[in-house]
């Protein structure tokens, strides 16, 4: 059977992308580096010897360069269901980190410290119908921001993707009563036609 011409007009995007070529150039496991490489210029959120989870990790293009800004004093702990080849600087724990063994486990890897950072780049598998697709994408930035207040420490970030619609203006509240800043970015890498954006939540005040 020969491809839809949806598939054939996502592969011709996919193959013309500077940023898929820019991927390979650099040796990035994804077109998402430089994502998180973008935010990270703007706003310096990753500082040698920080401790950063990882969320949704799969195929660990955000924890390539997180490890990487981190350096050797760093900690990088990524999680995701799929399997991801081992990274330097990167202990990955594959697993649903919702369900409570996967989550004890990773609080081990923190070793009794607490996060600096949490980031998620986590999304669904998605179907194309925006009314299935964003309940999805915002249920998994509210687990992420779940976690995340539970392994912070006090003052830490918080990065995550979501969509504009209906739960993006209350996730903004909670995140504004947690976090004493919380700016929107969209990252040039972001695919024009995507309505992801970024919320990045800094100085964590704990739980409301």
């Amino acid at each position: 059977m020969g491809r839809s011409k949806t598939s054939k007009q996502w592969l011709k995007e996919h193959f013309d992308d500077v940023y898929v070529r820019r991927a390979k150039e650099d040796g990035y496991r994804s077109r998402a580096s430089f994502k998180l490489l973008e935010i990270q210029e703007q706003d310096k959120l990753i500082i040698q010897g920080m401790t950063i989870v990882d969320l949704g990790a799969a195929p660990g293009g955000w924890s390539q360069v997180a490890a990487n800004l981190a350096g050797a004093k760093g900690q990088v702990i990524a999680s995701d269901i799929l399997p991801i080849d081992s990274l330097p600087g990167v202990e990955f724990l594959q697993g649903d980190f919702t369900e409570d063994a996967v989550l004890e486990r990773l609080i081990e890897l923190l070793k009794d410290q607490q996060a600096d950072l949490v980031i998620s780049d986590m999304a669904p598998n998605m179907s194309g119908m925006r009314d299935i697709d964003l309940p999805r994408v915002m249920y998994l930035a509210e687990l992420a921001l779940d976690l995340a207040s539970t392994v912070l420490k006090p003052g830490g970030s918080f990065l995550v993707k979501v969509f504009h619609g209906e739960g993006y203006e209350d996730l903004q509240k909670v995140l504004k009563i947690r976090f004493s800043s919380v700016k929107v970015r969209k990252p040039k890498a972001s695919r024009a036609r995507s309505s992801e954006i970024y919320l990045l939540a800094a100085g964590f005040r704990g739980l409301d």
